[in-house]
């Protein structure tokens, strides 16, 4: 009994329990179409890595397989992916034997496990909101650069000559060197460009039909109609059999080396599932919960290592033809997956007339789809300083690598949260008399200010970094202020944060103020800002009679004690 309630609480199998007949001819349709996806993809993706494209298939079946028991959303479509295809090769190359596949491929294999431990652990923590790193502008960038990465790694394969530089400008470089030096095969530079022309015009055209399938196939009846399986270069037939478990041979220092390289995938592989199980369930008035699908993209990164495959997330070019399709459940990419591993066991040798130069073909213009040229003009519209992030996460990527440059640009969002709250925005309140209460002596200039009082606003909470910042401005208003002031009244609303250094600067404030004879209350401040107040010791210099529930309060209680101060000058 307690297994069976195990069971029912996977999502895959609770979706089986309840299924419906009318969802079963939709959800084989909607398979068989994203088997025409999943078998280029798959494969050019892995060429993408620096992997041999049976590893694609692989990567395919297995996770797709796994998903289906344990994910929660009911279409999201696994599998390789071009934006980690450039970081999987950063990773797993330097480590393995030049030229030896199957050494790169146990290495692969070892990323994806640790991958999917790194999710899964994440998963159990509820470490789900470890995306919000990946801010828009990073994303942004990063998927800009990654589009381009993988464009310039994929156009030598494209025009029939490889090259043996790393990094994207030495590619390039070389590249064009290359097509100087007349290395181009025409032949496959031929097949590569009309592929890309297939397939564009296919989308443009006619997107019912899979244009990848149908420039996949035509280049594959050319090829073998014309025997050019020994003029151009071929990605081979694929290993008979299934996919066996294939990460023996692989140290425990590679392992280690490992480990970082494990934990940027894990984060952007979950940030892009993340982002489309939302996007996709919402449109199914669905809910997904972060933290189940963390569990389910770790689980099925560590069947897809165990099995001969590489780390994967979720596609955002296969997750809409399966929904397009009419897929209702898991069980679309179960039968595209079950439809891959026919192909894989019948057909091995059929992609032994398959050119490199069409697989390049099909990752080219995967890759452009990442391209927002348009995001990048409104960011700058928008937000300046996010703009330069973006420029920052593309520059980074593209220049330090792809690892390298994620980490610096969520190093520059930090950064660029601390000089948010380092420099607020602050400002002085005033009386309008067109609207009740106080407000913003910049955007209402002919305000009235009370006179002896003045009243102050800082946008952030207080900490080390600004503590000094708001004394001075503080201090600064008071100078400039056109009356003598008696009171200074913080409208303490926004401050949501206090540290030991911001306390230590308000006692210095308290006192500069006291030895002017200017008393220093606060407004509208949050309770536990005033517990952190009280808890470190400075409940008896700033009492209740400092704190006001409101700035009008605040207010009031200044213009009684001025109007008894008149009345009564030795008060």
């Amino acid at each position: 009994m307690a297994w069976t309630d195990v069971l029912g609480r996977l999502p895959g199998i609770a979706t089986a329990l309840r299924y419906r007949r009318d969802w079963l001819r939709t959800d084989i349709t909607a398979g068989l179409v994203l088997t025409a996806l999943l078998i280029p993809a798959g494969m050019g993706y892995a060429e993408a890595a620096g992997l041999p494209a049976y590893a694609g298939l692989y990567a395919t079946i297995v996770p797709l397989l796994a998903y289906a028991v344990v994910g929660p959303s009911r279409i999201l479509v696994l599998g390789p992916d071009s934006s980690l295809a450039p970081l999987i090769a950063a990773a797993v190359l330097p480590l393995a034997v030049a030229g030896d596949q199957d050494d790169a491929l146990a290495l692969a294999g070892v990323l994806a496990v640790l991958v999917g431990l790194i999710l899964l652990i994440g998963g159990f923590l509820r470490l789900g909101f470890v995306t919000e790193l990946l801010s828009k502008p990073i994303r942004l960038g990063y998927l800009n650069a990654i589009a381009l990465t993988v464009v310039v790694g994929q156009l030598p394969k494209l025009l029939g000559f490889s090259v043996d530089a790393t990094g994207v400008l030495a590619e390039l470089a070389e590249t064009g060197r290359a097509v100087f030096d007349g290395k181009v095969d025409p032949v496959a530079a031929g097949i590569g460009v009309g592929s890309i022309a297939i397939i564009v015009a296919f989308r443009m055209w006619l997107p019912i039909v899979p244009g990848v399938l149908v420039a996949v196939v035509a280049a594959i009846a050319l090829c073998a109609a014309a025997d050019l399986t020994d003029d151009i270069p071929m990605v081979g037939a694929l290993p008979e059999g299934l996919p066996l478990p294939s990460i023996g041979g692989v140290d425990w220092h590679d392992v280690a080396r490992l480990i970082g390289p494990a934990a940027g995938i894990a984060l952007i592989a979950f940030a892009d599932t993340g982002v489309l199980s939302r996007t996709f369930a919402s449109r199914h008035g669905e809910d997904v919960n972060g933290s189940t699908e963390m569990k389910a993209i770790g689980t099925a990164n560590i069947a897809g290592g165990l099995f001969g495959g590489f780390p994967v997330s979720a596609s955002g070019s296969r997750t809409p033809v399966a929904e397009q399709s009419g897929a209702h459940t898991q069980l679309a990419g179960v039968v595209g997956a079950l439809a891959v591993l026919v192909f894989v066991l019948v057909a091995p040798g059929l992609t032994a007339y398959l050119p490199d130069a069409a697989l390049a073909a099909v990752v080219i213009v995967a890759a452009t789809a990442l391209i927002d040229v348009g995001g990048m003009v409104r960011m700058w519209h928008m937000s300046t300083v996010e703009f330069w992030l973006a420029v920052a996460a593309f520059l980074g990527v593209v220049f330090a690598g792809v690892l390298q440059g994620i980490l610096v640009a969520i190093g520059l969002s930090f950064v660029a949260v601390v000089a948010r709250v380092w420099q607020p925005y602050r400002t002085e309140l005033v009386r309008t008399t067109d609207r009740p209460g106080y407000h913003d002596i910049e955007r209402h200039p002919d305000g009235h200010r009370i006179p002896g009082l003045v009243l102050v606003r800082f946008d952030a909470p207080l900490f080390f970094a600004n503590g000094e910042i708001f004394d001075e401005y503080v201090r600064g208003v008071v100078a400039r202020a056109p009356t003598p002031v008696e009171w200074v009244v913080v409208a303490a609303e926004p401050i949501t944060g206090l540290d030991t250094t911001a306390v230590d600067e308000l006692v210095d404030l308290d006192n500069y103020l006291a030895g002017k004879g200017i008393r220093l209350a606060f407004a509208e401040m949050k309770g536990p800002v005033k517990d952190r107040l009280i808890r470190f010791g400075m409940g008896d210099r700033f009492d209740p009679s400092h704190f006001y529930p409101t700035v009008e309060a605040a207010v009031a209680d200044f213009l009684e004690h001025a109007d008894r101060t008149r009345d009564h000058p030795q008060e």
